[in-house]
């Protein structure tokens, strides 16, 4: 069956203005728009930056760009604080705008990216008798209680799992981004024996514009003041989930075998921190790096390093993570060094020789895993054309991603409710 013509409301309580929204959801409803023909009616969530004069002029553009290549874009404001009125505020503004837009588009089938999405996908299905999907971005509840925010068997986890689970049941097609967390989630309530039609789809990456570019590394390592150091990359958030004082850490044992070693930070957090954690650990001024890289020139930043690095803090709902930056790591030809326990990332470390586990935040698994990566650069044009393959063959937005969501897209479509 085409897809050509099916009418599907997407739902992302990311905004299109955020990273996230840029790389993980605009490249896929651009590609299966023009390459599938389904014609997408986005709804989204945007934050505060976007109603400044200069947000809604870049929300313009996007707009116009989007609907160039046969896409709808409708935004609502997100709300944060307090944190439960804010979000059943959102929810029920997301269920009237999305009645409105099902009615006059016509909508076929809803598409939720998370939990929040997923919520006001169910009200629309029950009242329209939708086909859905629930794209599942992590576990919600679950991270929750990993971060300390909630307690398990607390009335936010309570209520959060009750919705889950009715969302789950109502689903007719399932994302994960991890093959390890599905044979869990498969037998929870909701999907106990039932057999929606599923996908893992991890985060991809662009390999049009992420990719290794000589020029571009030349042109970084003046700026930074670089001659043949190596470079250590981490390109990101800091704190929270990011365990940056371990990446600190890890390149302080780093410069005891590497003394020549350069720690590059691509962050919008704050420098501050990052002076502290170094200073702390006696690595100086010239040892590293802090830039508050917009999303267009990390592909350059990536080029002129040698490694790459992602810490998270550890527990059972990073079985569900899919690193963004370790794909956009792969896709310029770097090795990187993750702790163990995020998602697929051990065995694709293992099974691809991407880079370095690092099992328990240790001084002596520090050296390990640093040695680990200078092993795999001993050949670095050929440690770069591989990783550059690896990410082609299980990271490519269009040969993986797009083809999932395609192939994912057909099932529900054509199943009986």
């Amino acid at each position: 069956m085409s897809l050509t013509g099916r009418r599907v409301l997407y739902i992302s309580y990311n905004g299109m203005l955020d990273p996230l929204g840029q790389s993980q959801v605009l490249p896929y409803l651009r590609e299966l728009s023009r390459e599938e023909g389904v014609r997408f009616t986005l709804l989204s969530f945007e934050r505060e930056a976007a109603f400044s004069v200069e947000g809604k002029a870049r929300c313009e553009a996007l707009r116009e760009s989007l609907r160039a290549g046969g896409i709808e874009w409708r935004w609502l404001r997100y709300h944060q604080k307090p944190s439960l009125p804010a979000t059943v505020y959102d929810v029920l503004a997301g269920v009237r705008e999305g009645e409105r837009l099902v009615r006059r588009n016509r909508i076929e089938m809803v598409h939720a990216r998370s939990h929040i999405a997923a919520t006001i996908a169910l009200a629309l299905k029950k009242r329209f008798h939708l086909k859905m999907i629930f794209d599942v971005r992590g576990l919600m509840a679950e991270e929750y209680v990993d971060a300390a925010h909630w307690r398990k068997g607390g009335a936010p986890y309570v209520l959060t799992k009750a919705m889950e689970r009715r969302v789950l049941k109502a689903s007719d097609g399932v994302v994960t981004l991890t093959e390890r967390i599905w044979p869990l989630i498969k037998n929870w309530e909701g999907l106990r024996n039932r057999q929606p039609a599923h996908e893992v789809i991890p985060c991809c990456t662009d390999l049009e514009l992420f990719k290794f570019d000589a020029g571009e590394r030349e042109r970084r390592r003046a700026e930074l003041k670089l001659k043949d150091q190596f470079v250590l990359v981490y390109s990101g958030s800091i704190g929270g989930w990011y365990l940056t004082a371990e990446m600190a850490d890890l390149f302080s044992e780093l410069l005891k075998t590497r003394p020549d070693a350069h720690f590059l930070w691509l962050t919008l957090g704050p420098r501050e921190l990052i002076d502290k954690l170094m200073r702390e650990r006696g690595v100086r001024s010239g040892q590293y790096s802090v830039r508050a890289a917009p999303s267009v020139d990390v592909p350059s930043y990536l080029s002129a390093s040698d490694a790459g690095i992602a810490f998270y803090k550890p527990g059972f709902s990073k079985l569900a993570t899919s690193p963004v930056k370790v794909t956009e790591y792969l896709a310029c030809g770097l090795p990187f060094i993750i702790n163990a326990g995020i998602g697929d990332s051990d065995a694709l470390v293992k099974d691809e020789r991407a880079g370095a586990l690092v099992q328990e935040f240790t001084a002596a698994e520090y050296a390990r895993a640093s040695s680990s990566i200078t092993g795999l650069l001993s050949d670095v044009e050929e440690t770069r054309r591989r990783l550059r393959e690896t990410a082609r063959k299980l990271f490519d937005v269009r040969g993986v991603g797009l083809a999932r969501y395609a192939r994912l897209y057909q099932r529900v479509m054509t199943h009986d409710s």
